[in-house]
C-alpha cells in the first residue's frame, strides 16, 4: 500500500520541520509527503526543500482558505491508494505507518483515526493539555479511545482515508469549525467502514500556553454547533457536559456569595471532580507538576468549551441565526 501523507500549514515553519524530521525515521518506506501552505505569510519552504533528498516531497502554496480546503487541495493531487492526514503540529512515531499497513491488511478500514498522546519533550503545560483533551473525565472517552462514548469519528491531527472514499464522499465541505466531524459522519453515511486503530498514535503538541488553549477550545464549542447544523441527530448528551459544568460552576459561585444552604454540597463536588483530575493525572504522568496543571487545564477546556457552545447554541439554534 502507497500512502500520501498530506499536512496543511500555516505560519508554522518549525513545527513542519519537527514533523518532517520525524516521518524520515518512518520504518514503512511507502509514502509520498504533500505540504500546503495555505496563504502564510512566514512559509516553510526553505525547511521543506532541505528534506527533498530524505522524503518524497511535494511542496504547495495556495491563497488562504483554512485547512479543510487546504486538504482538499492535497487530496487532488495525491497518487497514494490511501491519504493520511496529520496537523502541522504532531510528531509521529516511527513505526507509525507500519502499524497502519499492517492494520488496513489484517481488518481494512475505508476510513480511520488515531489516539494522540504527549511526547516526552513537551512542556508541562503541553503534557497538562495533552492530559485533559484525552482525560475521560473531561471528554467521555470520545477522542482515540477504544472504550469511547458512541460512533467513533476520526479527527484531523491523526486520521486516514481511502483513495475511494475520496472518489465517492468528496472532500470537506466546511473548511473550519468542525470540518473534520462533519466529514467522518458524512462518510458514515455512505456505509463506509470506520474505525479506531488505537495503537497507531501520534504526539500532539496543541497549544503551548493557556490562553491559546482556551481560544482553541472555545472554537470547538462554537464548531459541535456548525456540525450540528449538518447532522442534528448527531449532537448528544455529551456534548452539553461543558455547558453544564461551567453552568453549574457559575451556580456555585453564586451559591458561596448568597450563602445558600447547598453552596457546602455544591463546593464538595467541584472539589471530587478536580481531585478526580489530579490523582488521575498524577497517576499518568508521574509528575505533581503536571497533575496541578491538569486541572487548570481541565478547568480552561470545559469552561471554553462550555461557553462557545452555549454562544452559538443561543444564536444559531434559538435565535435560528445564521
Amino acid at each position: 500500500m502507497f500512502f500520501s501523507i498530506i499536512i496543511p500549514l500555516y505560519n508554522r515553519p518549525q513545527e513542519i520541520k519537527e514533523l518532517l524530521y520525524t516521518l524520515t525515521k518512518q520504518t514503512y518506506t511507502r509514502f509520498e509527503v504533500l505540504v500546503i501552505e495555505d496563504g502564510s505569510v512566514n512559509d516553510a519552504r526553505e525547511i521543506v526543500e532541505s528534506y527533498a533528498d530524505k522524503l518524497d516531497i511535494k511542496y504547495f502554496v495556495k491563497p488562504n482558505s483554512g485547512q479543510g480546503f487546504s486538504r482538499n487541495y492535497g487530496f487532488e493531487r495525491a497518487m497514494g491508494d490511501y491519504f493520511v492526514v496529520f496537523d502541522s503540529d504532531c510528531l509521529i512515531p516511527p513505526d507509525y505507518l507500519e502499524i497502519v499497513a499492517e492494520s488496513l491488511a489484517a481488518n481494512y478500514l475505508d476510513a480511520y483515526g488515531g489516539p494522540d498522546d504527549a511526547h516526552a519533550s513537551f512542556t508541562p503545560i503541553q503534557k497538562a493539555i495533552s492530559y485533559s483533551m484525552t482525560s475521560p473525565f473531561t471528554t467521555g472517552g470520545i477522542r482515540g479511545n477504544k472504550k469511547g462514548i458512541g460512533q467513533f469519528h476520526p479527527r484531523s491531527f491523526n486520521m486516514g482515508i481511502s483513495r475511494r472514499v475520496w472518489e465517492t464522499a468528496g472532500g470537506f465541505v466546511i473548511t473550519r469549525l468542525g470540518e473534520d466531524i462533519e466529514y467522518s459522519i458524512r462518510i458514515h453515511s455512505l456505509g463506509f467502514k470506520i474505525g479506531l486503530i488505537p495503537e497507531a498514535k501520534v504526539y500532539h503538541k496543541r497549544r503551548t500556553s493557556f490562553a491559546q488553549f482556551y481560544k482553541q477550545l472555545h472554537f470547538f464549542g462554537r464548531a459541535r454547533i456548525n456540525v450540528y447544523k449538518f447532522f442534528p441527530a448527531e449532537l448528544k448528551a455529551v456534548h452539553f457536559f461543558p455547558a453544564v459544568f461551567t453552568l453549574g460552576l457559575l451556580f456555585t459561585v453564586i451559591a458561596n456569595l448568597f450563602h445558600w444552604p447547598i453552596a457546602l454540597l455544591a463546593n464538595m463536588f467541584v472539589l471530587l471532580f478536580f481531585l478526580l483530575i489530579f490523582f488521575h493525572s498524577l497517576i499518568k504522568n508521574k509528575s505533581l507538576k503536571v497533575a496541578f496543571l491538569s486541572i487548570i487545564a481541565a478547568f480552561i477546556q470545559l469552561t471554553a468549551y462550555g461557553l462557545g457552545f452555549m454562544q452559538d447554541y443561543w444564536k444559531r439554534v434559538i435565535l435560528k441565526k445564521q
